[in-house]
């Protein structure tokens, strides 16, 4: 293999993550019969695969001439790129942008067998055919031409890079105050049963107290009390509905104690604030958020999937 200048090498990263941008896009848009702009960035580039290549092409100069060793050292340096990578961008991100965890003997959902036979098949490919012509090419134009190109793409990347990070962080954000959000609400749901819960036994017991009250002062209530024991249990039944329904309507002041009332007001903030919390997030956040994840369709997060599977088909509806 030639000794490549920096500007060459440049050049080889961004020619490769263009046919793997290709290869991508056309695959997936095959799959989901529509067209999918593949990948992290907006422009034409799968940065992995420019990488990969590189990767390739530096630890198999020594075995060039051997088609099985090209074969395993590429397989095996791509499936740890491809593994590194996915680990980085899931910590980084709280998503998995490739999943492999539905394929057996994955490790983690980076990486998978199947996959990296593919990497030692591309391996072989790109080493013995397919970097020959796109060398000669590149070898060809003048290392001045080359240093401009290169840096004119690097350019263009880094803003584009710039902007699918920022697009990624938003939906790291949502996935994050979503989920809160989610985990927030069903603790104050099932805090409020136990409150309508309280409230319902204490409805019970006062009526008991003033039922009790009046047998001692009149015993002959007692006959009263019984031909009204269907009211009564009207009553409780009314009185059990409406403790029910604490935050739908209003409850008579007499039936509630003064920290009941206050808890009951201080949960009603709380689930309000959650929700003012859930309609702050911005029309720009949520193009953002489609944008990321339509170019990403197989992405996934193990921690937040409530939220990723709430998020998608919110996007179903509108993207």
């Amino acid at each position: 293999m030639h000794e490549y200048a920096l500007s060459q090498w440049i050049l080889f990263f961004f020619i490769y993550s263009f046919i793997g941008w290709v290869w991508e896009s056309c695959y997936v848009s095959l799959k989901k019969r529509q067209w999918v702009n593949r990948g992290f960035m907006h422009g034409p580039m799968l940065p992995l695969y420019g990488s990969g290549a590189l990767v390739i092409l530096v630890c198999t100069i020594g075995v060039r001439n051997s088609i099985p060793l090209v074969f395993v050292m590429g397989m095996i340096a791509a499936t740890i790129l491809e593994y590194c990578t996915g680990a980085v961008m899931e910590r980084l991100f709280r998503v998995r942008y490739w999943d492999y965890s539905k394929v057996k003997f994955n490790i983690n959902g980076y990486i998978c067998p199947a996959a990296s036979l593919c990497w030692g098949c591309f391996s072989v490919l790109l080493v013995r055919w397919i970097h020959v012509p796109i060398e000669y090419a590149v070898l060809r134009l003048p290392l001045l031409a080359a240093e401009g190109i290169g840096f004119v793409l690097t350019a263009a990347a880094a803003v584009d890079f710039t902007q699918a990070f920022n697009e990624a962080m938003d939906l790291k954000y949502i996935l994050i105050h979503l989920e809160e959000s989610r985990t927030e609400i069903r603790k104050l749901q099932e805090k409020l049963k136990v409150t309508a819960g309280e409230v319902k036994a204490d409805c019970i017991r006062r009526v008991d107290q003033a039922a009790e009250k009046q047998r001692s002062r009149k015993a002959a209530y007692l006959e009263w009390l019984d031909m009204k024991r269907e009211e009564r249990r009207q009553l409780l039944e009314y009185l059990a509905d409406r403790a029910d329904t604490l935050l739908r309507e209003e409850i008579p002041g007499r039936l509630l104690s003064v920290e009941q009332r206050e808890e009951l007001t201080q949960l009603r903030n709380t689930v309000e604030n959650e929700m003012r919390k859930i309609s702050g997030y911005t029309d720009q956040r949520w193009l953002h958020i489609a944008s990321q994840l339509h170019r990403n369709p197989t992405a996934v997060s193990d921690k937040f999937k409530d939220a990723m599977d709430e998020i998608r088909k919110i996007l179903d509806k509108k993207w």
